[in-house]
């Protein structure tokens, strides 16, 4: 299968600005998410919260786990759109080489 040189391209800037979008955006709010998650577990299995290392364990694995849903959401939502337009780019740009009536002088 023939790889389009600007499904690509859109895939790569969408990437970039997935990245961008990810760095102001959401890197707290997936933090904050993912210990607001992490405190409504601890609270269900522990009781209360509790100076034992476990529930402090599970808290930050739970924001890591928030952050790394974030960046994922972000990558992934926005290189597929940047692909998608580069494909659609592509495709309109074969269609119109192939229209394109050529004529040939005697």
């Amino acid at each position: 299968m023939e790889t389009r040189d600007m499904a690509k391209k859109g895939l790569y800037v969408g990437t970039g600005a997935g990245l961008v979008l990810f760095a102001l955006v959401g890197l707290l709010p997936g933090s904050l998410i993912g210990g607001v998650i992490g405190l409504k577990v601890i609270g269900s299995i522990f009781g209360s919260l509790s100076s034992a290392i476990l529930p402090r364990l599970l808290l930050a694995v739970s924001m890591i786990m928030g952050v790394l849903v974030s960046a994922t959401v972000c990558l992934l939502g926005s290189g597929m759109i940047g692909y998608s337009i580069g494909f659609l780019m592509d495709s309109v740009g074969q269609r119109a080489a192939v229209e394109t009536p050529v004529t040939v002088k005697e």
